[in-house]
């Protein structure tokens, strides 16, 4: 990505509600459907700007790597971590068999070579082993935001599980998320695109009212993941286990 979409996370991930929601999300399902032993070692694939450590590291003992060397000096000042360069799908500096569970949030679009970089990183998991994804979703979404964010593709959940499965994985939970929000932002998406405004939506600060509804309504959703698996969204999530031959 770009210095400046780096310089904006690093700004607005604190608090702005897609970050915020997402994280809240994430940590429920993990809670709920995870199994890691005492002493987890955890991977962050791509931390970016290192919004999502503190919230892993709730898990067990966090590492990570970053391809971008501006935003691994200011994570790793403010986290205490050591955060490694590295970039999927050949060059992560960790040995084999490392990691009770890989994270890459948000990671998989950005790479040419999604399949090598999957089989890289369950090479990182111990036998057992979780992996946890996020990927954007439907290709009709497309819009300004993946460009400025150099995306290679969105997903379809079906799409993904092959893509998974053929990595050495077994799918065990599967689901589209940002649902709730998910006829907004495709209207809006819509809409941009015949009228080809290039603009990304999504990317500044909204107003303190605002970003509290949007926080609230799209957090709301760790409410249903398990209960209900949402038939469409803006993003889906996935937690798979290393397959074992």
């Amino acid at each position: 990505m770009e210095q400046q979409i780096y310089a904006q996370m690093a700004a607005i991930q604190g608090e702005h509600w897609w970050f915020v929601a997402r994280r809240r999300i994430l940590a429920a399902v993990l809670q709920r459907y995870v199994r890691l032993p005492d002493g987890a070692r955890l991977l962050e694939a791509g931390c970016g700007m290192g919004g999502n450590l503190a919230m892993l590291a709730g898990f067990g003992q966090v590492s990570a790597f970053e391809p971008d060397a501006g935003a691994r000096r200011i994570v790793g000042r403010e986290s205490g971590l050591q955060i490694r360069e590295g970039r999927l799908p050949d060059e992560v500096p960790f040995d084999a068999e490392t990691f009770d569970l890989v994270a890459a949030l948000d990671v998989l679009e950005h790479v040419e070579e999604d399949s090598a970089s999957l089989a890289t990183l369950r090479n990182k998991l111990r036998p057992g082993g979780w992996l946890v994804i996020t990927v954007p979703a439907f290709a009709f979404l497309w819009s300004a935001h993946d460009e400025i964010h150099h995306h290679k593709r969105r997903y379809r959940k079906a799409e993904l599980m092959r893509l998974v499965t053929g990595a050495g994985f077994c799918p065990v939970k599967v689901t589209y998320f940002n649902t709730l929000l998910f006829p907004v932002i495709a209207l809006v998406r819509l809409v941009k695109g015949l009228l080809r405004i290039d603009k990304a939506d999504g990317e500044a600060m909204p107003g303190n009212l605002v970003n509290r509804l949007l926080t609230a309504l799209f957090a709301s959703e760790r409410h249903l993941l398990g209960r209900v698996w949402l038939p469409a969204g803006v993003s889906i999530l996935m937690i798979a286990r290393r397959a074992e031959t």
